[in-house]
């Protein structure tokens, strides 16, 4: 959903739906008009990020005191998320240029301690992680919503059209087979959103780059491998989000109806291809509309919100996903990047956004493209196998063939990084010190994910403690490390 929009709780009617459809067409029409029509704002090489963050007791058990702990932040870039347990920040756009990363850490990490000093008053702990290790079913319940009224709504949307209770089931390390009566199992996914502003006629080399990019991406950032007591995939989040989001009861699944999670299914020549996917395959969850006649704005000279084409978007929740939005009475379009997680530190979540920004960048300009190369299921079959294996996984790459991930991004992918962010002119010795963050991951093969598992089974199988006792006690170490801005490889896991 776009950031900030609140929707009122109500019951929706079937005119009300019809009404939507309409709308959501006129919309889809005046944004085809927009394009041939070049009616954008000019990219600046612009970029943002939002970042998720759990809350946490003492103890390092999920505290439930979100609305306490904006109160006592009283920063209006922090806002609530699903849970009661999250919170979001979101960082102001800069240019992609010189020292924006320097003065982005410094920024980022100065807001994140005084929102920890903060919400200390209220027992309180900020953790950037993709999965609270110690979040259990038991915390995850229509009570634990945000009071914000949209969750519930989209949480009775979304089963109004399953028709039956979630199904959760994810084989990884271990097994986990479960249900769901509420979306809850949703809050339990943290994690970065990477924005970049792009011409509109480099919507679609920027978006399959993206795509191509997606599976070493969460191989090397993977930070989720703990969900519900259970060592799961190196990166649960994807299989959890994907899962507990899924409107489809098994019959429509067999019938090839797409999931509103989704990867994707083909490479594209535009960003209209993917907001034209969206009106065809996807019902409104939330048919809400707005007073604006959206080809009159557009005819008297004034720029159309489409507000009713935003918020489909915004309940399709692709990986890399297209956004139009309106800032300063500008139009543009930009690519949302939702593959990573949170975390370790605001370091680490640096040097994954400059790998991404650099090797993006690069990918997008190359006269033959990787996406030429390769199939769009080998992208989607890489995006799994980085899930699920982390800096451990193996994937395909043109040229190459399958190869361990670190090997490709240590060999291949860190050396167009490096090219990427020279164009884009941000500073050498930042683009080195982040980009080598990187590197030393795929050296020592000791990202987030595998800091986790190898803490945690030092606690419980040498040490001998009780399972939960041993993810509560890794999970306050991370936090201690989290604290300490050591990019996660160079922290001890003895």
């Amino acid at each position: 959903m776009p950031v900030g929009q609140q929707v009122a709780s109500k019951t929706f009617t079937r005119e009300d739906r019809r009404r939507y459809r309409r709308k959501v067409h006129a919309c889809l029409d005046v944004f085809a008009r927009m394009l041939s029509e070049a009616r954008f704002h000019p990219e600046r090489r612009s970029f943002g990020l939002e970042i998720e963050l759990n809350l946490t007791d003492d103890a390092g058990e999920p505290a439930l005191v979100n609305a306490a702990a904006l109160e006592a932040i009283a920063d209006p870039r922090f806002q609530t998320e699903l849970g009661q347990f999250n919170v979001e920040i979101n960082v102001a756009p800069r240019l992609l240029e010189g020292n924006v990363f320097s003065d982005l850490e410094r920024d980022a990490r100065a807001s994140l301690n005084d929102a920890e000093e903060r919400a200390r008053t209220v027992g309180a702990h900020m953790m950037l992680i993709g999965i609270l290790p110690t979040i259990e079913a038991r915390h995850l319940h229509a009570e634990t919503f945000s009071a914000n009224p949209r969750y519930a709504l989209l949480n009775e949307q979304i089963f109004a059209a399953r028709g039956e209770d979630l199904e959760i089931a994810i084989a990884g390390v271990e097994r986990l087979f479960t249900h769901a009566d509420t979306i809850a199992p949703e809050a339990a996914c943290t994690s970065v959103q990477l924005h970049q502003q792009v011409d509109p006629e480099a919507f679609a080399r920027y978006w399959n780059a993206a795509q191509a990019i997606a599976g070493v991406q969460v191989a090397v950032a993977a930070n989720s491998p703990f969900f519900d007591g259970k060592e799961l995939w190196r990166e649960t989040r994807i299989a959890l989000f994907e899962q507990a989001t899924d409107t489809r009861p098994e019959e429509l699944k067999a019938q090839g109806v797409r999931p509103r999670v989704w990867f994707g299914e083909r490479w594209v020549t535009s960003i209209f291809d993917l907001f034209e996917e969206n009106v065809r395959y996807f019902p409104a969850l939330l048919p809400v509309c707005e007073e604006e006649d959206p080809l009159a704005t557009l005819e008297r000279g004034d720029v159309p919100r489409l507000g009713e084409l935003r918020l489909h978007n915004g309940t399709i929740y692709r990986w890399n996903r297209p956004i139009y939005d309106v800032v300063r009475e500008q139009p543009h379009v930009r690519v949302e990047n939702r593959v990573l997680p949170a975390g370790p530190t605001v370091v680490d979540i640096l040097a994954n956004a400059a790998f991404y920004y650099g090797l993006v960048r690069v990918i997008a300009d190359e006269e033959r493209p990787v996406w030429s190369q390769m199939s769009f299921s080998a992208a989607e079959e890489n995006f799994h196998a980085g899930a699920r294996d982390g800096i451990d996984a193996r994937v395909y790459w043109p040229g190459v063939g399958e190869v361990p991930a670190a090997e490709l991004v240590l060999r291949r992918l860190l050396p167009l990084a490096h090219e990427g962010l020279a164009r884009t002119g941000v500073d050498h010795a930042d683009a080195e010190r982040l980009l080598a963050i990187i590197e030393r991951r795929c050296v020592t093969l000791l990202n987030g994910a595998s800091w986790q598992s190898q803490v945690f089974h030092r606690l419980y199988r040498e040490r001998g403690m009780e399972r939960h006792e041993a993810l509560r006690e890794m999970t306050r170490l991370y936090r201690e490390h989290m604290h300490s801005n050591e990019p996660v490889h160079n922290w001890p896991t003895r």
